[in-house]
């Protein structure tokens, strides 16, 4: 009895070991044009798409004699996820900085979606030309390559534009393209790839995205098949973080010229205010020391000068009221001038009365 259960537990071990999912992902290069290692990475950052990133590499192998490789295994993920193979013929003096910094000029790569089950085929191409196809069980695992295609007809229609009016009229369009057929693949991770292409801030149409961003609601939905497609992954955390980051963007750049007018506003309060402040307090000042002036800066002859001159008489007039020759009342009205600080009698009149 013992046995007879021994044996049937071997039996479903070792069928559980057979049923157990297993990615092969292999291809052939021209060993005549490309030596060196091949790596296979996985791609958790979506602004990492493209170059060599030492954190993502999980695997590296050597091709043989005839350029074949191959990467095999159980230890990936059941669920989609995006994937590069890529190889790169730098010196060996120079491969850690090339893959410290990310960028290696003499590399080829390819990007492609897949998971643990997956058998992935790159058919061999000669010469530079290599990694431009996938053949493979997952019908998702060359949309990217599907997407580089619109992207380069994308780039070279907006090549041909000498407007930037041209600019602004096709943009819309070319961003709606990209949206329908990422849907139209019906894999959330191959419209975050366009959206990656799209959102660039280092790229012209960067300007584009915030307006588009404004306009629909596109983005807000990617987000949700995100949640839905693939939950508490990395993909839709760093999406969902950008998306806010950039909406708040958006609205800060809408409220500005707000903001902008209520400044200008309160400034203008605010001169108006010290404008009557000084008007009101400071313009008056001089007013009243000059009154004062009058009571108690002139001499009593001088006092009734002035009284006589805003009673508006002739210096003759005023020269036989106070028994006075006319030379000794112009001496008197050109003291009074000097401590007035006026020129004439209109402006002592004048003076007298806003006082």
């Amino acid at each position: 009895m013992r046995h007879k259960l021994f044996i049937l537990i071997l039996l479903a071990t070792s069928f559980s070991w057979f049923c157990n999912a297993q990615y092969t992902f292999s291809g052939q290069i021209d060993v005549n044009n490309w030596e060196g290692e091949i790596y296979l990475s996985i791609v958790k950052d979506y602004r990492k798409l493209s170059g060599v990133y030492p954190e993502q590499i999980i695997n590296k192998t050597s091709p043989d004699s005839l350029g074949f490789f191959l990467f095999s295994g159980n230890n990936l993920s059941s669920q989609n996820a995006i994937y590069r193979i890529h190889i790169d013929s730098c010196p060996e003096e120079t491969k850690d900085i090339a893959h410290f910094s990310g960028h290696c000029l003499n590399s080829k790569e390819v990007l492609f979606v897949a998971n643990n089950s997956d058998t992935i085929t790159l058919p061999f191409t000669f010469d530079q030309e290599i990694f431009c196809s996938v053949t493979s069980t997952n019908e998702k695992s060359n949309t990217f390559i599907k997407i580089d295609s619109l992207k380069e007809l994308m780039r070279y229609e907006f090549g041909s534009y000498r407007s930037q009016a041209n600019w602004d009229l096709n943009a819309k369009k070319w961003f709606k393209k990209f949206q329908e057929y990422g849907q139209q693949l019906d894999e959330p991770l191959a419209e975050l790839y366009s959206y990656a292409f799209l959102s660039d801030r280092s790229k012209d149409v960067y300007k584009y995205y915030l307006n588009d961003l404004e306009n629909t609601d596109y983005y807000n939905n990617l987000l949700q098949r995100l949640k839905v497609t693939y939950p508490k992954q990395p993909y839709t955390e760093q999406y969902e973080k950008e998306l806010a980051a950039d909406y708040f963007l958006t609205q800060k750049s809408q409220k500005a010229p707000i903001s902008d007018w209520i400044y200008i506003l309160a400034i203008g309060l605010l001169i108006s205010l010290l404008l009557n402040i000084y008007f009101l307090f400071f313009r008056k000042k001089p007013l009243l020391t000059q009154q004062t002036a009058v009571t108690d800066l002139l001499t009593k002859q001088e006092q009734k000068v002035l009284d006589l001159i805003l009673q508006n008489r002739t210096n003759k007039e005023i020269a036989s009221e106070i028994f006075v020759s006319v030379s000794t009342v112009k001496t008197h009205i050109n003291s009074i001038y000097k401590k007035l600080h006026v020129s004439n009698r209109d402006e002592v009149k004048s003076l007298y009365k806003s006082s």
